[in-house]
Formats: structure tokens, sequence, C-alpha cells
């Protein structure tokens, strides 16, 4: 998510909010949730080299009330579980101040009306707080809710469907690494996901500058010690933006990279590569802006195109825990987009969220 100015007094202010970890809860087994996806075919499902999408119209939009003047909703991070789907998201006022939200519901048709909880009234605070990604972590029973503040930041709760559960926001690190100072250039540190596999987490980041970032920690040591922060790859600032995602497609060795590009017309949409390994190397998929992961090339909208932009946003997963994985026979990805007519700074943008469903399936 591209960040609001005065980006120095934001990082001073979230690295005073960083406190200890309390003790690690006792492992547990991770939640039960009913599967509101397609159950995978038998035999190993492929991804496709080339994507076709179908959107909804806006299934999410801003709601005000008497102290927030809210005019955008976007970066979402959803997760199902007890038969509900939680989603989390950024959102912004009309003085430029960003918060998140979270909502649930059971059915997609029932997301516009259902209540947006201001998380800004809770134990996450005031202050600039945006893209969200939120997880189960098994090995410790709890809830994780990562987002930015400047730094890379996370709140925890047992209950993901009490909003007012969620502790105070700790940070992942405390500083920003100096490999990314050297990179940034006049860039933003900014969108931080979390995907573990058997023994290590990865922390990724980008710079809207070209670069993405990869730090890691172990699974028995999360959420403390992520070091080793290095350049995961590299391209031209517009090629490799921001608001990477990173998956294990289910069934399979594979994993998935997504990453927010910006086109020819300065509209946004997805790249993306695949790897045997979180640590890389990454191989091209889908990743041009004639042949996107998602973009204006390869998204249908049946009720009338509502946005030209593709972009910061999630998939559904096919489980909630930190291993991010995705179901190859069911794709769909939570996204933001807007009225493409819409202009003015980028605080004051009229994001809305809508939802892809693959039409292209291999399986």
């Amino acid at each position: 998510m591209t960040p609001p100015r005065m980006k120095g007094a934001v990082l001073a202010a979230a690295a005073a909010l960083a406190l200890l970890l309390p003790a690690a809860a006792p492992a547990a087994a991770a939640p039960a949730q009913p599967a509101p996806a397609a159950a995978a075919a038998e035999a190993p499902a492929t991804l496709p080299s080339s994507f076709q999408w179908s959107s909804s119209g806006v299934l999410i939009s801003p709601q005000r009330d008497a102290t927030h003047d809210i005019v955008s909703v976007k970066d979402p991070s959803v997760v199902y579980h007890g038969g509900q789907w939680h989603v989390f998201a950024t959102t912004a006022n009309t003085a430029g101040g960003w918060s998140l939200t979270y909502t649930r519901f059971n059915d997609w048709s029932n997301a516009a009306g259902a209540r947006q909880y201001h998380l800004d009234t809770t134990a996450i605070g005031r202050g600039y707080r945006a893209a969200p990604q939120v997880f189960y972590y098994a090995p410790q029973g709890l809830w994780y809710l990562v987002y930015q503040t400047g730094l890379p930041s996370y709140s925890t709760t047992r209950d993901i469907s009490d909003p007012y559960s969620w502790s105070a926001p700790r940070n992942f690190q405390d500083r920003m690494p100096p490999i990314v100072e050297e990179n940034i250039g006049n860039g933003h540190w900014l969108d931080f996901w979390v995907t573990c596999d058997t023994a290590m987490c990865y922390l990724f980041s980008s710079d809207d500058n070209g670069q993405l970032y990869r730090a890691e920690t172990t699974v028995a040591n999360f959420p403390n010690g992520f070091t080793n922060t290095v350049i995961a790859m590299q391209d031209s600032r517009n090629n490799l933006f921001e608001a990477a995602n990173v998956y294990r497609v289910d069934g399979t060795d594979t994993y998935l990279l997504l990453v927010e590009a910006i086109g020819s017309q300065g509209r946004r949409y997805f790249r993306s590569w695949t790897s045997r390994s979180l640590r890389g190397p990454w191989t091209p998929l889908a990743a041009t802006e004639s042949n996107p992961f998602a973009g204006a090339a390869n998204v249908t909208f049946p009720g009338g195109r509502w946005t030209a932009d593709i972009s910061h946003g999630e998939m559904i997963r096919a489980g909630t825990d930190q291993t991010m994985r995705i179901n190859p026979c069911n794709l769909r990805y939570l996204y933001q987009g807007m009225d493409p007519n819409a202009g003015g700074d980028y605080s004051q943008l009229p994001w809305r969220l809508g939802l892809l469903t693959q039409r292209n399936s291999t399986c």
C-alpha cells in the first residue's frame, strides 16, 4: 500500500511502540473450518501459464460514522473461519489519515451490509496503520494481524471474531535494515507479508523502488529474530512496485509470488512467479502487462467495468495458517479497484473491494 508522506515522523512513532512479546502460548491445533472452496483434484493440479478472471461488482465500500469520515477501503486480507469470512482492510479518511477496519459475514452477498469495526478504537490504536495480513499461527494457537506503521508491526488475539481482543502493536523489526536504506531511494518501506514453511518464517516487503526484500526467522522463534534481510528480487520501479503476496500451492511443492506493478497507462496490475522454495529463485509465470496474473488484459466484468486497476489484495486461501496455502483448482482474489475517472491525492482515491474468480482452471 502506498503510504502517506512524513515517513520519518511515522518511523519514529512506530519504533516507540515496540514492546516485549508475552510468554508464548502453548501449541494448539489449527482451528476447524468448513472449506468454502471445492476440493482439490486427486492428482496434483498445476497453475496455467496465463490466467482469465471474472470480476464481481463492488462488494465492500467505506462505512462512515460520527468520528470516521472514510473515503476508501483497500488492501484487504481475508480468511474463512467458523462459518464466516473475516476481512481486514485499510481505510483512509478525508484528512489523509490511514487506519484499519474489520468486517465479517457468512456469504459474499452479505458483504456490503456487514458492519465494519474501525480498529483505531481498539488496542491497535490511532496513528498510521495500513496494509493488513491476517493468519493463524498454529504453533502458538494465536491469530496474527500484520500491518505497517512505518515499521513491520503486528497484533495478536485468540478470537478473530472479536475486534476488541487484538493486542497493542509490536514490531518484527525496530528499524529499517541497512540494505533497505541503501536501495530505497525516494520510495517507502511497506507491505509486509509473512509466509512460513516447516522450519522457517519469511518476512517479505517492498520499497516502491524496484526491490522485493526477504527477512527470516525460525518457526520456533517467530515472531522474534527476523534478520538476514536480503534483496529477493529486483526490477524497475514500476515493474516491481509493492503489495507482494506469497503462497504455497496446495498439493504441490510450488510457491506462488504475486507483486503489484504499474502499467504503461499508470494502471495497477499483478505479475506472478513460481519457485520450489520461499528463498527462490523465482521463475516468471504470468509476468507481463499483456499476460499478467491479473489486470485489465485478462479480467472481464459481467456486471459492467467499474475499475481499470487490479490493485493490492489477497488470494482466497485453502486454510488459515502461516503456510498460506491456496487451492489451485479454485483461485479467487479479493482486490481493490476504483472508478477509472477518479484522480487526485492518493489518500483520497475512492478504493473499493471486489472479488476475482478464475475462468480457466486447469483442474
